[in-house]
């Protein structure tokens, strides 16, 4: 068996799945949410250390701003209202991204669900909000100017302390990186399903799970 500390998620499909209900992509997000806290209750049932979400990169800043208005109150809401569950799951959230650009209630909701939970340990959280890889590792390189070598780039990046993803899994059909983690990455298994996010569920996780075991994992060596 492969060592297991992080799995990556890009959460492709809740607009879709919304769509091709009838129901708007709107209604796909909500059911996207609730995909989500299935997910993280299954990793802590796996004893999966450290589990990620891509929320919301930054270029989804030219969505209508309607829907993004919508994914941010979806956002604000979620937090204000389950934070004390997110305590008891015994769960640690940590926000990863420039943030600039979210508001201040927003930034406030998040900062203070990053302190409630800091002193948890049954699983990490990542969140990547307003999240976009190349700009993560150029400010990386710019803090690192006067002594840039890979080990400062990693010391900057916004995943610092911990472990790069093991496995990525992007829903949707879509095979492609969308500007996350691409640093971190470089050595990730990478599984892509034509499942859209509101329909993912704990088989789907323990079949790639399973699958990454059998994988013969040499990191360019033999």
């Amino acid at each position: 068996m492969n060592k297991l500390s992080h799995i990556a998620f890009i959460m492709d499909g809740n607009g879709r799945w919304g769509k091709k209900r009838g129901k708007g992509r709107n209604f796909g997000h909500l059911k996207g949410v609730e995909t989500v806290k299935k997910i993280v209750k299954s990793s802590i049932y796996l004893k999966i250390p450290i589990i990620t979400f891509y929320v919301f990169s930054s270029e989804n800043w030219k969505r209508p701003k309607k829907e993004i208005s919508f994914l941010f109150k979806l956002i604000k809401n979620y937090f204000s209202r389950e934070i004390e569950n997110v305590i008891k799951q015994g769960i640690r959230l940590n926000i990863l991204g420039e943030k600039k650009k979210l508001s201040q209630e927003v930034k406030k909701v998040l900062k203070k669900s990053e302190i409630l939970t800091k002193k948890n340990k049954k699983i990490i959280v990542n969140l990547a909000i307003d999240y976009g890889a190349k700009s993560e590792i150029i400010n990386a390189m710019k803090k690192s100017k006067n002594n840039l070598n890979i080990k400062n780039v990693e010391k900057n990046l916004y995943t610092r302390n911990l472990p790069n993803p093991d496995i990525l899994v992007r829903t949707g059909g879509q095979q492609r990186l969308s500007n996350f983690m691409l640093w971190q990455l470089a050595y990730t298994e990478l599984f892509f399903l034509k499942k859209l996010w509101p329909d993912f569920n704990s088989k789907d996780l323990k079949n790639i799970i399973r699958k990454y075991n059998n994988i013969q994992r040499n990191f360019g060596g033999i």
